[in-house]
């Protein structure tokens, strides 16, 4: 089966895959963008249309770009259509092993034998996704952020028979695409970033329910604290800074003991409590309506707002 490396497929385009697809699209390749229904694909060609008249509003895009890059997307309910010939696999289906073994198990009847197939996942290990692959060795985990179209990050990692050129094929394919990925050494549940985002979530829950703040004033405190400093550079640079001198090494020498007593006071549960869905829930209504539309006020506002700071922040970094 010949191998098609300007053509990219993305399976079970839904929420984040119809972000991938238009990603690789705006990269310059032809993309499959596979739903099993038709009305799933109704849904993924409107979600298209809404990202690329966004990024027309915000300049990113002309009309003749953005159109070129609507006509590299090719929407189809067929799997067989989406992966013969396909260079590049990205499959976005549900969070679930048994889901994801069924799809890879499909998949191999129709892509060619050395085709990445990359799977995106939150946090399920490639070992067991692969588990009754015929050949798991090109298998992967392509781990995006939402949206695939706007954040940069793509983490990847491989399973226990994963071959070295398939990580290496993945790196090559998401900087083509202008992704920023990151190779983990091996495998561990929820992969880098989300590890980092599910303990820092575990804190602002620990410190609403005891009192010490609302849900809005912990999203205040993150967005004008830390996570504009996040937004340039990484924690271990910014202690860099922070350090004088010394650098990390001095500030954390420095700060130590202070530190040693945050960590003791902090939460340590490991199992966020059954009640907080509902008290995060309400106090992020509350926090809503202390905004405005420009802002965001609602979801659909907010995603918007967050798309728009998201484009201003890249063309910072360079990245549009």
């Amino acid at each position: 089966m010949v191998l098609n490396t300007n053509k990219a497929a993305v399976l079970s385009a839904g929420v984040i895959g119809y972000s991938f697809a238009l990603k690789a699209a705006l990269g310059g390749y032809e993309v499959w963008a596979q739903n099993r229904s038709e009305t799933s694909k109704e849904q993924t060609i409107a979600r298209t249309e809404e990202s690329l008249r966004s990024l027309r509003d915000n300049h990113v895009l002309d009309t003749a770009a953005s159109d070129a890059a609507f006509r590299r997307i090719h929407f189809t309910t067929s799997l067989e259509e989406a992966c013969t010939d396909a260079g590049y696999i990205q499959e976005c289906s549900s969070e679930n092993y048994a889901v994801k073994q069924a799809l890879m198990g499909e998949v191999e009847r129709y892509a060619p034998i050395d085709t990445v197939i990359a799977s995106s996942t939150s946090g399920l290990l490639m070992t067991e996704i692969a588990r009754y692959a015929l050949h798991p060795e090109r298998m992967i985990v392509g781990h995006p952020w939402n949206p695939p179209h706007l954040i940069p990050l793509i983490e990847l990692v491989g399973g226990e028979k994963t071959e070295v050129w398939a990580l290496e094929r993945g790196k090559r394919f998401y900087t083509d695409i202008g992704m920023e990925p990151v190779i983990l050494k091996k495998e561990v549940p929820g992969f880098i970033a989300n590890r980092l985002q599910i303990a820092l979530y575990r804190e602002c829950a620990h410190l609403v329910m005891n009192g010490v703040c609302s849900v809005e004033d912990v999203d205040r405190a993150l967005t004008f604290g830390p996570g504009i400093r996040w937004g340039i550079m990484g924690q271990n640079l910014i202690y860099e800074l922070g350090g004088g001198d010394g650098g990390v090494e001095g500030l954390v020498h420095h700060i130590g003991p202070s530190f040693a007593l945050w960590l003791r006071d902090m939460a340590d549960f490991k199992a966020f409590p059954e009640e907080w869905g509902a008290i995060a829930e309400a106090g992020v209504q509350d926090e809503l309506k202390n905004r405005s539309e420009a802002i965001g006020n609602d979801r659909r506002s907010l995603a918007a707002y967050r798309d728009r700071m998201l484009i201003e922040l890249l063309r910072l970094h360079g990245k549009l």
